[in-house]
């Protein structure tokens, strides 16, 4: 991963973004010496934000088995049978 300076990035922007696009490595901005923010690809940041839900969507679903929240696969059909017609 690369690292730069905000003020690097304030007066390089155009060739840190091109670089970021042959690349696909991530960049990490530094203020101060400490971690500000990260540039990554778009396709990257939406392919983590896919991801994303997908795994909260895992998470919702050992939830309701831990709730106890859960149906039978004939209980199903039964609740679901006045959509299913």
């Amino acid at each position: 991963m690369r690292i730069e300076l905000v003020t690097t990035l304030k007066r390089q922007a155009t060739k840190i973004l091109a670089e970021l696009h042959d690349s696909k490595e991530p960049v990490l901005i530094t203020e101060h010496g400490c971690p500000s923010a990260y540039l990554i690809d778009v396709q990257d940041y939406e392919m983590m934000q896919d991801r994303m839900r997908i795994l909260e969507g895992v998470a919702r679903g050992e939830a309701a088995i831990i709730d106890n929240r859960t149906y039978t696969q004939s209980e199903a059909k039964e609740k679901m049978s006045k959509w299913l017609k």
